[in-house]
């Protein structure tokens, strides 16, 4: 049986989800605030998250870095009744791996939950190469490092994540659905400009300091990682 943990601090809400979920077949542990979900996430293992960003003592996004630090492949949900753009992508930024405006429909809480496990099933960590390098451009993955021309480049989760899909896949163009298939999982409007916001932010730690440019644009398609010649 799956292990989930969910932070919320509205306790009808809290004890809603985990009624819900457990008729779903998950086990369900409750937190009404960020420090104890903080030490619960310390002493326990749980194969996924569920956070709301506005918590006593500790928010959402503390918690979401918190658990990115320690768990790397421990997938969060962030359930929120913040659902502007900015706030998503400050969540992306935190880690998150999904994001649910509230109010939401269980059935599909859980088939996003349903995904994010089957993700991680299919890809165990032992199966993922710990150095890509293209070019001048090199990324450590187990210790989340990147660096150009031995320049170290700080980088948030998700501007990992889709570094890392472009450097999986070079000189191949990648539509924008693909990306946020494999980056995003396709749970928010991929008609909003998330995939370009992200590439603008990679574009400057990758590429605005050096002549030749490896991120770039295929109009009406997606984007590539290429030597620019």
């Amino acid at each position: 049986m799956k292990k989930i943990l969910v932070i919320e601090d509205e306790k009808r809400i809290a004890e809603l989800l985990g009624k819900g979920l457990s008729e779903f077949g998950f086990e369900v542990t409750l937190a009404f605030d960020g420090d104890t979900g903080k030490r619960l996430i310390s002493s326990n293992l749980y194969d996924l998250i569920i956070t709301d960003i506005i918590l006593p003592h500790h928010n959402g996004f503390e918690i979401t870095r918190f658990v990115k630090e320690k768990y790397l492949h421990v997938p969060i949900i962030m359930l929120t009744a913040l659902g502007a753009t900015d706030d998503k992508l400050d969540g992306f930024d935190a880690g998150a791996d999904d994001y649910m405006v509230k109010p939401f429909d269980l059935r599909e809480l859980n088939a996003r939950i349903n995904v994010l496990l089957k993700r991680n099933s299919n890809q165990p960590e032992n199966t993922i190469p710990d150095e890509l390098k293209y070019h001048d451009l090199c990324m450590h993955v187990n210790t989340r490092t990147v660096s150009r021309s031995g320049k170290e480049i700080r980088l948030t989760p998700k501007e990992f994540s889709l570094l890392k899909y472009l450097m999986e896949n070079p000189e191949r163009v990648l539509p924008r659905a693909e990306i946020a298939e494999i980056v995003w999982d396709t749970h928010f409007d991929t008609g909003t400009n998330f995939i370009d916001v992200y590439i603008n932010y990679l574009r400057r730690k990758i590429d605005k300091e050096f002549d030749n440019k490896l991120i770039h644009t295929n109009p009406g398609v997606g984007f590539i990682l290429k030597i620019e010649k």
